[in-house]
C-alpha cells in the first residue's frame, strides 16, 4: 500500500515532467512507424512476384530481430553522422520493423484468391489497377496486423533508446534503476504499458472500421461494374 501512494504521490508531482517524456516517447514511435509503413509496405509491394528477393530481405529483417537492441544501438552511433541523435533511435525502430511489415504484406499480397485477380483481369483492370483496388484493399487486415505489432514492439524497444540520447519515458525506468527509486520504475513501466494498450487497441479500432468499410466499398464498386 505505501509503494502504491508513493507512485501515485510521484505521478502526482511530476506530472510536467512526465507529460514531457510521454511526448517525446509518442514523436519518436511516430515518426518511426511513418518511416516503416512507408519503406516496408513499398518494398512489400514491389517484391510481391518476387520470391526469392522477397525470402532474402526478410531473412535480412529476421537477423536484425536476432540483435539485441541496445548491441543494435550501439552498433548505429558508432556510424558516422549519426551518433547520439534521434536518427539512431528512429532507424533502430525502423530495421526492427521490417521482418513484421514486409512478412505481412507479401504474404498477404501473395494470398489474395487468385480467381478474384483473374475477375479483375477479365474486367480489363491493369496490373496496377488491380494491385490499388483489389489486393491493397483484400490485404489491408493482414498488413495493419504487422503494422500493430510493429508498433507495439517500438514502444518497448523505444524506451532504451534513452542510452542514446532520447528523453522519453525511458528516463523515469533509467534513472529509478540508477537512483535505487522502485517509484520512477514502477511508473515508467506502467506508463510504457498503457501506452502500448492505447496503441493496441487504436490499430484494433482502425482494422475493424477502416478496413470493413474500405473492402465493402471495394466489393460495391467491383458489383456494379460487372452490372
Amino acid at each position: 500500500m505505501n509503494e502504491a501512494r508513493r507512485v501515485f504521490n510521484y505521478f502526482t508531482n511530476n506530472l510536467d515532467r512526465i507529460y514531457g517524456y510521454t511526448m517525446e516517447h509518442l514523436i519518436l514511435i511516430a515518426i518511426a512507424i511513418s518511416l516503416s509503413v512507408v519503406l516496408w509496405v513499398s518494398l512489400g509491394v514491389l517484391l510481391r512476384n518476387n520470391k526469392k528477393m522477397a525470402n532474402g530481405v526478410m531473412g535480412v529483417g529476421s537477423f536484425v530481430m536476432s540483435v539485441p537492441s541496445v548491441a543494435l544501438y550501439g552498433i548505429l552511433i558508432s556510424i558516422p553522422g549519426l551518433g547520439l541523435s534521434r536518427q539512431s533511435a528512429v532507424l533502430a525502430l525502423v530495421l526492427y520493423s521490417m521482418l513484421p511489415i514486409l512478412r505481412n504484406v507479401y504474404v498477404a499480397l501473395n494470398e489474395v484468391d487468385k480467381n478474384i485477380l483473374e475477375a479483375a483481369k477479365g474486367m480489363g483492370m491493369s496490373e496496377t489497377q488491380i494491385l490499388r483496388k483489389v489486393q491493397l484493399p483484400l490485404a489491408l487486415p493482414v498488413i495493419l496486423a504487422g503494422v500493430r505489432v510493429a508498433t507495439v514492439m517500438m514502444v518497448g524497444i523505444g524506451t532504451l533508446a534513452v542510452y542514446i540520447g532520447e528523453r522519453n519515458l525511458g528516463v523515469l525506468i533509467e534513472q529509478g534503476l540508477t537512483r535505487s527509486r522502485s517509484d520512477m520504475i514502477i511508473t515508467g513501466a506502467l506508463l510504457v504499458t498503457v501506452f502500448v494498450v492505447i496503441i493496441d487497441f487504436f490499430i484494433g479500432w482502425l482494422e475493424k472500421t477502416v478496413v470493413s468499410k474500405g473492402i465493402q466499398s471495394e466489393e460495391v464498386s467491383q458489383s456494379g461494374g460487372e452490372n
